[in-house]
Formats: C-alpha cells, sequence, structure tokens
C-alpha cells in the first residue's frame, strides 16, 4: 500500500519544501507567491501547476433578468465571506442598471441571511485579523451602498457593496479576498471588454446576458482561466472541464482527466523485435548509391 506524506506548516515550512527536488508543484495562492515558488522550482527544472487568482470581474448585461443574476451573484460573492479564489470580484455594468443590481442584490442578502447578518450560522468570518484588517482598508474613501459595518473581535466584515468606485481606487487594483462588492458602470460591452483587456488576465470571468452572440464575443475577446456565463463558479465543477489560470492568474489545469495528464509525465516508449536486420542495414554506413536507390 502506498502512503502520501503530507506535511503541514506556514512559511519556514514550505520555504524549505520548496529547496527538495520534486516531480511536480502544484500551488495555489496569491501571484506574488507564486512567482517564488516557480523561481525556486526552475532551480531544479521542476515543472509546476500554479492557481493565482485574481480579479475576477463580472458583467451584467441590461438584457438579463436582473433578480436571478443578482441572486447567483450574491451568492458566489458572499459564499465564505468572500474568501475563495474565483469568486466575483466586481461588477461591470450600464448606469442605467446599476441602482436595480444594487438592490436586487440587498434584497437577496436579506434573503439569505436575515436581518441580522451578524447573527447568521450562513455567514463566515474573515480567516484572521491581518486580513480583517487589510479588507478594511480597501474601503477607505469609497462611496458605501450597503454594509460596511465590521467587528475585529470576532473578524466580521458585513456583506459590503461600492458603487462609484474609480478604476484607479486600492480596492480595483489587488484581488480583495473579502465581502467587498464594487460596482462601476460601463456604456457597453465594448467598454466593458476593453476595461477587462487592461488588466492582469483572471483567473474566471463571468457575464450574465440573454444575448448568445454577445457571450461568445465575451469570450472570444478576453482572456481568462476559465468562463461561466448566466452563473458563477459552475465551470470548475464540471470534471470534464480543465481548471486553472492564464497569464497572471497562473499556468496549468487540473480536474477531472486534466489532473491525470498534468500529474503524469508522457513517456514515449517503443519495444521492438531482433529481426529484419537485412532491411536495417540500409541506414547503416558506409552510404552508397545502391542504398539511397533502394
Amino acid at each position: 500500500q502506498e502512503l502520501y506524506p503530507v506535511v503541514t506548516g506556514g512559511v519556514p515550512e514550505t520555504t524549505e519544501l520548496l529547496t527538495q527536488r520534486f516531480d511536480h508543484i502544484l500551488y495555489t495562492g496569491n501571484s506574488a507567491v507564486g512567482k517564488i515558488v516557480m523561481a525556486a522550482a526552475a532551480k531544479h527544472l521542476t515543472p509546476v501547476t500554479l492557481e493565482l487568482g485574481g480579479k475576477s470581474p463580472c458583467y451584467i448585461d441590461k438584457d438579463c433578468d436582473l433578480a436571478v443574476a443578482c441572486r447567483r451573484i450574491t451568492w458566489g460573492k458572499y459564499m465564505n465571506c468572500g474568501q475563495t479564489c474565483i469568486a466575483p470580484d466586481y461588477i461591470l455594468c450600464d448606469p442605467s442598471i446599476q441602482s436595480k443590481v444594487v438592490e436586487n442584490i440587498k434584497a437577496t442578502l436579506q434573503e439569505f441571511y436575515g436581518e441580522d447578518v451578524k447573527s447568521s450560522p450562513d455567514y463566515e468570518r474573515i480567516i484572521n485579523k491581518r486580513h480583517f484588517k487589510r479588507i478594511l482598508g480597501l474601503l477607505q474613501g469609497q462611496k458605501i451602498a450597503h454594509g460596511g459595518e465590521a467587528d475585529e473581535a470576532t473578524c466580521f466584515i458585513a456583506p459590503t457593496i461600492l458603487t462609484d468606485v474609480s478604476p484607479e481606487s486600492k480596492v480595483m487594483e489587488e484581488e480583495i479576498f473579502g465581502p467587498v462588492l464594487p460596482i462601476l458602470a460601463v456604456k457597453s460591452v465594448d467598454e466593458a471588454i476593453e476595461f477587462i483587456n487592461r488588466r492582469e488576465k483572471p483567473l474566471a470571468l463571468y457575464v450574465f446576458s440573454n444575448n448568445k452572440k454577445m457571450i461568445k464575443r465575451v469570450i472570444s475577446e478576453t482572456s481568462s482561466g476559465g468562463v461561466t456565463a448566466n452563473d458563477v463558479f459552475m465551470h470548475s465543477v464540471v470534471p470534464d472541464l480543465p481548471f486553472g489560470g492564464v497569464g497572471n492568474s497562473g499556468m496549468g489545469a487540473y480536474h477531472g482527466k486534466h489532473s491525470f495528464e498534468t500529474f503524469s509525465h508522457r513517456r514515449a516508449c517503443l519495444i521492438k523485435d531482433l529481426k529484419m536486420e537485412s532491411t536495417n542495414r540500409l541506414r547503416y554506413p558506409p552510404g552508397s548509391q545502391k542504398k539511397v536507390d533502394w
């Protein structure tokens, strides 16, 4: 029976692990540490699979059922208090529907967690105080349309919605990884595509629309680790689909058969017989015109 060693720990333990020689390294985390992992792996020419997250955009077209779209986005954004690598990081939508998007998300939050989110058994907490303070720092100077309440003692941050967000603000510069949802106004799908393409390639991209041609256009004119249309997360739970990032959101893919292929070495093997040597002699020196003409 084969045994698989498991080593738990923090930075010292993982730093030591990276000095060892492995056949393959899979890392899940942020891009900064991903670069450290890749540099360490390069010393032994070890291949890596990096799942690095990033800011996964969510574009909402005017031509869709906003109530359903916002319910699914709310579920994906605030699950695990926003601490999910493919959570919708921010919303892009037309200015004419921004207020409706906010109201639908607020209504869904009440449906999911009740009047008092803090007492809901279904709403989680931030993993530690360092990240609690980091996320609160992202709210500075922002227009809070909903939420914003926090309790450091329990690492509680309420589901928060931001509007009139500047693309250059701090909250748009790093992966939020928390229950804060910025909404930015774009006047068309062209503007949304341009906005997405000006930034690092995300791990996931979400688009909500009844217009299939528009959905296919967003897919073809952007780059991301994966895409789900009219829902969130779902591409990552289909075992036949590869899961992974691209560019700053990672490299390599796994899940299902893709995991087997990623973590296997495709070794070419050929077994021949010691026969037909008279034919094989044609390849041996010395060369002759007779061999060429054969």
